[in-house]
């Protein structure tokens, strides 16, 4: 079965309130018979949006082709948060990498946020950045944990934009009562990431890329020219970059063994007017500790987006009743607020949470795998990947050197074995290990 297919329709953005909202926006033409770029991407998320984007700017001439819709995937259904550092913590980096290149991934995270908000200022996007991103924790250790990273933060790396909640301060912020305390990072944000989507496409097009939508890509051919095939064309190009995340499938074996699909839901309430204010005191996201992390906002008007639960095959399962029960944990008090949107999404993680960055071949590179944090990384990962095919591959090849290992089993045994390992870590969750 084909992720592109299996749970939503063909060409169409899948329902959502992120879709009930967004910007006005196409449908593009669908490739049609032979063309020639000198980059072909395939992939109209943020990576390859971004791409097309940063490529073009240099005067190249970019084709970027999409399955379904710009923003289809993560990239149009995501918690819209645009978080700082790596996916992994700072220490964790330092032990992998050593001091001075976890410092050069910092700064580089550092640039994507800043990436974000300056793109939507500069090619007047339709969507908004709001700052601040709340961390939430259930455990006084994780409390403590919380404090003393952002003390590291503070004196290893500058960083002075997070500030440590008590129990009192988080439950000030969040009225909940359930939480032990956290911390607000003042230097993270928050958009609508459909429209965020959009807005990179629309100055991509505007720089001279050519998008086009409902394109699925059925094989590559690789070597001095690739050759990139669809239903009803062909692309030969210079270089190839493969933007796919967790849409890829089998297009790519080598990038395929190293990163995983999976899914993630998220429902969005009726407007709560006053009742906003049980929900949070200041317009930030939020994220908590759980191993499968919930995360949550309000929308501009007045919604809660909640997102949480996971799955590792390819149907979705009842998103209001999965997301449902986190959400209730967190917020007990909305028990009779109505849901008027559920939908689900396909992410992509690696073995390390590490993003895959992957020269596939000499003219073939790929970058996806974000686990959960591509907001601002995957924008970046595409200005990176117009670096490398320009010939200014350092930035790369120092992504490309953070381990993402072939998950065990290989690409035919890697999800049971996932699915048995994030079980376990559920079951954690749930037992408040």
């Amino acid at each position: 079965m084909n992720l592109l297919h299996a749970n939503d329709r063909a060409g169409e953005y899948p329902p959502s309130y992120y879709a009930a909202t967004r910007a006005a926006f196409g449908p593009l033409p669908p490739l049609q018979g032979a063309a020639r770029a000198d980059v072909c991407i395939v992939g109209g998320g943020y990576t390859g949006l971004s791409a097309a984007l940063h490529l073009a700017q240099r005067g190249l001439k970019v084709i970027v082709l999409e399955a379904h819709r710009v923003g289809f995937g993560a990239s149009g259904r995501n918690g819209g948060q645009v978080g700082s550092g790596q996916r992994l913590d700072q220490d964790a980096l330092e032990a992998a990498v050593g001091l001075a290149d976890a410092k050069k991934l910092w700064d580089f995270a550092e640039e994507a946020k800043d990436m974000v908000r300056g793109l939507i200022a500069d090619h007047d996007m339709p969507v908004r950045f709001y700052p601040g991103i709340a961390h939430a924790c259930w455990s006084d250790s994780e409390v403590r944990h919380a404090a003393a990273y952002a003390e590291k933060l503070r004196r290893d790396y500058g960083y002075d934009q997070l500030e440590p909640l008590s129990r009192e301060g988080i439950g000030r912020l969040i009225p909940s009562g359930v939480f032990a305390g956290g911390e607000v990072d003042r230097g993270a944000g928050h958009v609508h990431p459909l429209n965020y989507a959009i807005g990179l496409a629309q100055a991509a097009g505007a720089a001279g890329a050519v998008i086009h939508e409902g394109s699925e890509v059925t094989g590559t051919q690789q070597g001095a020219r690739p050759v990139v095939t669809t239903a009803q064309g062909h692309v030969t190009c210079d270089h190839l970059i493969l933007a796919c995340n967790g849409y890829l499938g089998g297009l790519e074996p080598q990038v395929a063994a190293r990163v995983m699909p999976i899914n993630n839901f998220i429902v969005a309430t009726e407007p709560l007017g006053d009742r906003a204010k049980e929900v949070l005191a200041e317009p930030v996201a939020v994220a908590d500790t759980k191993f499968v992390v919930n995360y949550w906002r309000l929308s501009e008007d007045g919604r809660l987006l909640f997102g949480g639960g996971e799955s590792y095959g390819y149907r979705f399962p009842d998103i209001i009743k999965t997301v449902r029960k986190p959400m209730l944990e967190v917020y007990p008090a909305l028990r009779d607020v109505k849901i008027d949107h559920a939908w689900g999404g396909t992410l992509a993680i690696t073995m390390t949470r590490n993003p895959c960055f992957l020269r596939v071949a000499p003219n073939v590179l790929s970058a996806s795998g974000y686990s959960g944090h591509g907001v601002a990384m995957a924008t970046l990962a595409g200005r990176i990947l117009a670096e490398a095919v320009s010939g200014q591959a350092e930035r790369f090849d120092l992504m490309a050197r953070l381990p993402t290992p072939r998950f065990p089993g290989g690409v035919a045994l890697r999800w049971p074995m996932l699915v048995l390992a994030m079980t376990w870590y559920s079951m954690r969750d749930r037992l408040g290990l």
